[in-house]
């Protein structure tokens, strides 16, 4: 202990006199930092020169001529978030797979069971409630045309079976009102009140279901092509990259087979003149589109708008032929047999997915548009499908008991094509939109019979419907003719010649009427809501009353130029 107490103390470390050797004493800026690290005495802060007193943390001033050096830099900032933007968009909607065939099917027929139930309830409002107000009609049609396709395309998309039972529940209902408040054969037995109808006879001059057909898909259409830009709408639902079945495949051809359906040639209309009059006078017709495929890539690469890279329906819908309408499944056959055998032989898949050299280039007008140039023969051959089936439906039918045939005939059509997807499918190739092969025509003729056929039941159900109720009329459905049963006197109908000549309330006749002009709108709006609305990063709520807003606009204004009795061609 004493030994340790006589022990002198070590120099302090903070005062420079107390150091045993001055002549080592560290360089003053090295002594100032272990100073202000140990907090040290007032000498050693006096031993840095002033000439390097530690500056403050803080941004460095830049000179004027570096603040405008910045200004460059701060514009190739913003574009490359722009770039960003459009890229992550861009990847938002590809590289997808598809869904299954049979959820695309269940998503056509919902709208079905949906315009049977609006029939059902302006039937049985005509016969509670006097006539509805054109606002009343708008909003009736909107409910059960364009709310279920919105609905079925986004938040309901995982619940489709319940839709389907909810809509079938609630169209039984309706049906069972009209049939208890029935003011024909009301006292008649069930059994007697059918053979009475079966004798019934309807003016074929107008399919309604054809009509139908062209607005559904048109609704489908106008509402994917803004949904798929939002979280909301499924992925699954997307366009396909390369094999698979999507939603948003189904509408170029859907389109495809419903314009052939009332084509030129088929309702027997502009057949004067040579092949080469017709020609050119076809060639007249589809200058609007031309158009609009131009305008819309001058626009896209204008403003550096987002877009899909195999996009190629601009190139396909303007197909056409000129064969012999009762012929065109001939056609349809061979060129899809003879389109696959190339496919499957021939360098013909490889330039389609990969162009010319290889790696799937884009550069020079053949790869830049390779799928839609290469895949027309596909959808040539869905067009003359729709010839066929366009010919075989509108032919001259009174009875109802015809069209009871015609809609059996086209459904086990569809099922057996639906057979011959599953056996291509497994043993040749899967579906793919950007080749247009196949699988994936069989699949579009497949799809659209089995909507056409749900359509002319549906309109059967309708018309038996009508018949229990005096007087009943339903816009865009067939007009009931009674059938004489003893006599050979001039039919008469059962709707009034007033009622007839009422104004169509009609959203399905409206759309119907200026189908190009509503595509046109729909993407218009389109472009204008992607442009003001941060899409990527919308909540469902908005992203659901955003679609809503955009249906309503578009509807409403084609439901105006319908009132007006305006038709506006090219």
């Amino acid at each position: 202990m004493l030994q340790l107490a006589r022990r002198p103390a070590p120099p302090r470390a903070g005062c420079a006199r107390n150091s045993p050797a001055r002549k080592r004493r560290p360089p003053p800026h090295t002594v100032g930092r272990k100073r202000a690290s140990g907090g040290g005495s007032c000498l050693l802060r006096r031993a840095a020169p002033r000439g390097r007193r530690k500056r403050r943390p803080g941004p460095r001033r830049q000179p004027p001529s570096g603040e405008r050096r910045d200004q460059p830099e701060h514009g190739a900032r913003e574009e490359e978030e722009k770039m960003s933007q459009k890229q992550m968009k861009e990847a938002f909607v590809s590289n997808h797979n598809g869904t299954s065939v049979l959820e695309v099917t269940q998503g056509l027929c919902l709208p079905v069971l949906c315009i049977l139930c609006r029939g059902l309830l302006i039937i049985l409002s005509q016969h509670l409630w006097s006539s509805h107000s054109w606002r009343t009609r708008f909003f009736i049609d909107f409910v059960f045309l364009i709310v279920p396709v919105v609905t079925t395309l986004t938040i309901l998309s995982s619940f489709v079976y319940l839709e389907h039972l909810t809509v079938i529940l609630l169209g039984a209902g309706l049906f069972y009102q009209i049939y208890c408040r029935r003011t024909c054969y009301a006292k008649m037995p069930g059994q007697k009140i059918l053979e009475k109808f079966l004798k019934i006879s309807l003016e074929s001059e107008y399919i309604p279901a054809i009509s139908c057909f062209r607005v559904i898909n048109s609704a489908f259409t106008a509402v994917a092509i803004l949904a798929v830009d939002f979280p909301l709408f499924p992925r699954r639902f997307a366009k396909t990259e390369l094999y698979g079945t999507g939603a948003m495949d189904f509408g170029v051809g859907g389109f495809v087979f419903g314009t052939a359906m009332v084509c030129p040639e088929i309702r027997r209309k502009c057949m004067e003149g040579s092949r080469f009059d017709r020609f050119t006078k076809s060639l007249y017709s589809v200058w609007p589109l031309v158009l609009l495929g131009v305008g819309r890539l001058i626009i896209i690469k204008s403003i550096g708008y987002q877009e899909h890279v195999t996009d190629c329906e601009i190139d396909n819908i303007t197909a056409f032929m000129f064969f012999p309408p009762n012929k065109s499944w001939i056609v349809a056959i061979a060129i899809t047999v003879l389109y696959q055998l190339a496919l499957d032989l021939t360098p013909l898949k490889r330039l389609i997915l990969y162009g010319t050299d290889g790696n799937g280039t884009r550069v020079g007008l053949l790869n830049a548009n390779r799928e839609g140039i290469m895949s027309t023969l596909g959808y040539v051959a869905i067009h003359m499908a729709g010839v066929q089936t366009g010919s075989y439906v509108l032919k001259k039918r009174s009875h109802i008991k015809d069209w009871i045939k015609v809609a059996y005939c086209i459904l086990l059509l569809a099922i057996s094509l639906f057979v011959s997807l599953y056996i291509v499918q497994v043993n040749v190739e899967a579906a793919s939109r950007r080749m247009a092969n196949l699988a994936f025509c069989i699949w579009i003729v497949a799809s659209s019979l089995i909507l056409l056929s749900s359509l002319l039941l549906g309109d059967i159900i309708l018309s038996f419907a009508k018949f229990l109720i005096q007087g009943a009329l339903v816009p865009c459905s067939w007009k009931l003719i009674q059938s004489p049963a003893t006599s050979k006197k001039r039919s008469e109908s059962l709707v009034s010649e007033a009622e007839r000549k009422k104004p169509s309330l009609c959203l399905i006749t409206a759309i119907n009427r200026n189908q190009l002009i509503f595509f046109l709108l729909s993407n218009i709006t389109t472009g204008l809501i992607n442009l003001l609305v941060d899409t990527l990063h919308s909540s469902t709520l908005w992203a659901f009353f955003v679609l809503n807003l955009y249906m309503i606009t578009n509807c409403l204004i084609i439901y105006i130029l319908h009132l007006q009795d305006k038709t506006i061609k090219f």
